[in-house]
């Protein structure tokens, strides 16, 4: 695969890069390259956390990168994820990644690696932590604190300046040449790009993938900010507001027919932005049933054309909402099987569904 197409790829992932120079930079001189992304293991997981991110980690691992996922478990017990119990915090970890494996994530270039056995066999990440915050301010660093899904507040815990020092200790630990992850994210790729080249580390090249939007109708109406994908997007402590990897289909069903889906409006709404960045990433072409007296099936082969015909009011919001109900069941129903038929997996499901999901 040459440099073109390979920066192709990398480029349907990353919503925001910084900077197109060095990436190219990167390319020219590396076949393979890391790339890093974290997560916290927080209960259940989510199409975007699931089927998206197997989507976005493919491309990268097909542009060249060797993937080192961090399974953020100490972060979670940081966050209160599961009242800090990090027994039940590690299963949820292996949840994760039996979905991904279900999901058709390429596991053979992913590594996980688990926060708590890293840092206890690397001791020298606290002296990274250290210098850190020696050349952070405060205030920068709590502005970082969106990473942690927090408003900024002196109320938060003392965790909430730890834990962006850690978050970016792992971009260097992880020899990471790209930092992938979502735009709720960037706020700390942007502190390791600021803080790394005072202390002589590599400075990451930040890829920040798109935010998929929850089904609820928006509650503002604030434009071109990079917070808006941020209070836009789909959220666990609002299940229907999500579909989540493990729904019935008569779940997603009932979600999508709730979903916000106003006529002919394209941008900022979620229905649109499920064929967008999900459904047509996974088939070339999707069929629309209508009736008949509305002009019957249409098969559409792409987004820009399923973008012109609903702008033009030729697609009803159900008909466009029921078909995408129809492609989602498609993709969720593997990863349904997968955790009814494998005894390991099932037994994790019944273990992360019997946890309570605390904050």
């Amino acid at each position: 695969m040459d440099i073109n197409e390979r920066l192709r790829l990398i480029k349907e992932v990353g919503e925001e890069i910084v900077t197109d120079e060095e990436l190219l930079e990167l390319l020219k001189t590396k076949p393979k390259f890391i790339a890093y992304d974290g997560f916290e293991p927080s209960g259940q997981i989510h199409i975007a956390q699931g089927i998206l991110r197997a989507i976005n980690v493919n491309k990268m691992i097909k542009a060249g990168a060797h993937f080192k996922m961090w399974v953020a478990d100490w972060f979670g017990f940081l966050n209160n994820k599961m009242g800090g119990d990090l027994s039940k915090i590690r299963v949820v970890g292996e949840y994760f990644i039996e979905v991904w494996k279900a999901s058709g994530m390429d596991l053979e270039h992913v590594e996980f690696v688990w926060t708590s056995e890293f840092i206890k066999e690397h001791p020298e990440y606290w002296e990274t932590v250290m210098k850190l915050s020696m050349n952070s301010t405060v205030q920068r660093v709590l502005r970082c604190g969106q990473i942690m899904g927090r408003e900024e507040s002196l109320s938060n815990p003392a965790a909430q300046v730890l834990y962006p020092l850690m978050q970016a200790s792992d971009i260097h630990h992880l020899e990471a040449d790209i930092a992938q992850l979502g735009m709720d994210q960037r706020k700390v790729n942007m502190l390791a790009r600021e803080v790394f080249p005072k202390l002589g580390y590599k400075k990451p090249i930040s890829i920040s993938h798109h935010m998929l939007m929850g089904l609820q109708q928006p509650v503002s109406e604030e434009k071109d900010t990079k917070d808006r994908a941020i209070e836009l997007k789909m959220s666990k402590s609002k299940p229907d507001t999500a579909i989540f990897m493990t729904d019935t289909e008569k779940d997603i069903q009932r979600k999508m027919g709730k979903a916000w889906c106003p006529e002919k409006q394209v941008a900022e709404n979620p229905i649109m932005e499920y064929y967008r960045y999900i459904i047509f990433e996974k088939f070339d072409s999707v069929e629309i049933k209508r009736p008949e007296k509305f002009g019957g099936d249409l098969v559409i082969k792409g987004y820009d054309e399923l973008s012109l015909l609903y702008s033009e009011g030729k697609i009803h919001p159900m008909d466009l909402k029921n078909t995408c109900a129809v492609y989602i069941n498609k993709l969720v129903q593997p990863v349904r099987e997968h955790f009814e038929k494998d005894p390991r997996a099932k037994k994790l499901k019944e273990q992360v569904e019997s946890f309570q999901i605390t904050r």
